[in-house]
């Protein structure tokens, strides 16, 4: 028997789904150090590991054309770099 994969991608067939077609506004987007995001990952471009989907954080700087964003998963808190495309001003 071949041995079940635990990897990456496991679990994400309808959670990682375009439902819509990608707009161009969404690639260029611009964030200000301090605003509250939602990440909302977008499979048709590089993207973090999928348990970061749905997660609210804080930009807290501007990397290139990334940002980095402090998100508290469980107790911890970590900070991820994002691209525009992945992120959703919260509120």
């Amino acid at each position: 028997m071949v041995r079940k994969s635990y990897g990456k991608m496991r679990g994400t067939r309808f959670k990682l789904q375009i439902r819509r077609k990608p707009m161009i506004h969404n690639y260029i987007k611009e964030f200000n150090v301090g605003d509250m995001v939602h990440v909302n990952i977008v499979s048709s471009s590089p993207f973090p590991h999928p348990r970061f989907h749905g997660l609210a954080g804080v930009v807290t700087e501007k990397r290139g054309s990334s940002y980095t964003v402090k998100v508290s998963v469980g107790h911890k808190s970590k900070e991820i770099s994002l691209r525009p495309e992945h992120l959703k001003l919260q509120g």
